[in-house]
């Protein structure tokens, strides 16, 4: 056996190792539990261990097959649905709850071969960019445990970061891949709507802005894994044009030609960003020219304020949604204390949404998506921060005690049209998206996009670079990927010290 194989080998590196018969099934698995016992106290990022049945599928597979045979995994606790296991969003409210069935993410995952051993944590129904949840309590960044991971894939972030497990479960409803990965130094790359699974517990999750994938260390994981997971799924409500190649393989071809980059450090909304933040896209956007490619300035073609209102407009729908669907777990009508504050803030404001205003908000990201398709005549690939600013510190963005008592006060009215009317909707989507304004165009387009470790701050934390493509368009967003992961430039998380090795 490799001496210090399993830090250093990613998800293939180690199902070739099970393959050739170097490592057993089982010991990948143990290597799993003692790490995510050693790790997790301190990091948070598990909160249900699965050990025996990971340990059982681990004994029963004599003949490894499929693409990750043997490799330990984590799952988000979000929609990822393991029949009989615990789903509870990072709600109290949920946590009784078990599942019904295997999602078909797991369905499609469960034929590659990977073992899941547990999983992960999220904010309260995946709502925040940080991972927080009065149910469970924060997870930290391995990097530095005093920041946030980031949300709302979190959990699994810290968990591959930490070197628990090479690769783990994420979705993606507004930058919950790509955030996590940004501040936790991580490959993170939301696929083309409809490329994933999503049915049947969810098939229109968040009205298509959300996309189940994974979380990983390398860039060839992130495809092999988009090659197992991409169907056709008959009842979906969305389809992704059909790729006849492996992505697998593009992670190894150099992009053929000079290709052309928009960049932008502006933040769509007209906030701040961050000086460090903006320098990570510079400093690419030097590299790529270097590289040869043609690199300009220019802002997406999109209003960005009319964008994230009518992304907070579903938001607050789905929020509501779920909400009123809790009531079945909990064989009553929900209340105030059922969820965090700010969450039953958000679903009183989407009670208070009309149905003609849900149709505006959805029209907007369709001309949005017609927008960025002529904009991608001109230019390949739409380059900006992941996020506008470096993680945050553990709790600085919970609500302090005169905005929860404000918070209390106006949750228990119930009277959602008098938060509306009160100017919230824009204070909320200021405060919300202000720290990361720039992954949401990619949902509500349904483009594909993805957020590389080019940088690092001078605090030693990771800041992520986003790069865009035209829907479909994945093969292409790797084949840059691989080639700026050979660079100097990729900050390798194995280089973090809380990295275990």
């Amino acid at each position: 056996m490799p001496a210090d194989f399993y830090g250093e080998y990613d998800a293939l590196a180690m199902a070739e190792l099970v393959k050739t018969k170097e490592v057993q099934p089982k010991e990948l698995v143990e290597e799993a539990i003692k790490r995510i016992d050693q790790q997790n106290p301190k990091l948070n990022a598990v909160i249900n261990r699965m050990y025996e049945q990971a340990r059982a599928a681990a004994g029963a597979m004599r003949e490894p097959s499929g693409t990750f045979a043997g490799v330990p995994m984590l799952l988000k606790d979000i929609t990822q649905e393991i029949e009989g296991e615990p789903i509870t969003a990072g709600s109290r409210a949920l946590q009784k709850y078990r599942a019904k069935q295997d999602s078909h993410y797991v369905k499609q995952l469960r034929k590659t071969g990977a073992i899941i051993v547990g999983q992960t944590n999220v904010p309260e129904l995946a709502l925040m960019g940080i991972t927080e949840p009065s149910a469970y309590g924060p997870t930290r960044n391995p990097w530095n445990l005093n920041y946030t991971p980031g949300g709302s894939s979190g959990g699994s972030a810290s968990a591959v970061a930490s070197g628990m497990v090479p690769v783990a479960g994420a979705n993606d409803g507004g930058g919950s891949i790509r955030i996590p990965a940004a501040y936790c130094g991580l490959f993170g790359l939301k696929p083309t709507r409809g490329r994933t699974p999503t049915g049947p517990i969810l098939g229109r999750h968040w009205q298509g802005a959300s996309a189940d994938h994974v979380l990983t260390r390398t860039v060839r994981d992130s495809a092999a894994m988009l090659d197992d997971l991409s169907v056709h799924e008959k009842a979906a409500a969305y389809h992704a044009l059909g790729f006849k190649g492996s992505y697998l393989e593009k992670v190894f071809v150099p992009l053929e030609q000079k290709r052309r980059f928009a960049f932008s450090v502006k933040s769509p909304i007209g906030t701040e960003v961050h000086p460090e933040c903006a320098e990570a896209v510079l400093k690419t956007a030097r590299l790529l020219e270097e590289m040869g490619h043609i690199v300009e300035e220019r802002e997406a073609p999109v209003d960005g304020r009319k964008l994230a209102n009518s992304y907070l407009t579903m938001y607050f729908g789905e929020v509501a949604a779920a909400i009123s669907s809790m009531e079945a777990v909990l064989g009553r009508k929900a209340k105030f204390s059922d969820v965090e504050p700010t969450t039953w803030i958000l679903g009183l404001l989407g009670k208070a949404t009309t149905a003609e205003e849900f149709v505006l908000s959805l029209r907007e990201w369709d001309k949005a998506a017609y927008a960025m398709e002529e904009f991608h005549e001109t230019y390949d690939f739409y380059l900006t921060p992941t996020t506008a600013f470096p993680p945050a510190k553990i709790g600085e963005l919970v609500p302090g005690t005169f905005e929860k008592l404000s918070i209390q006060m106006v949750g228990r009215t119930g009277l959602g049209n008098l938060l509306k009317k009160s100017g919230m909707v824009d204070a909320i989507a200021e405060k919300s998206l202000m720290r990361t304004p720039f992954t949401q165009l990619a949902n509500l387009t349904g483009q594909p996009a993805m957020s590389l470790p080019l940088y690092e701050t001078k605090g030693g934390l990771p800041c992520g670079v986003q790069v865009m493509a035209a829907r479909g368009k994945e093969d292409i967003l790797f084949q840059l990927a691989g080639e700026l992961e050979q660079t100097d430039h990729w900050n390798d998380v194995r280089k973090n010290p809380s990295y275990s090795l």
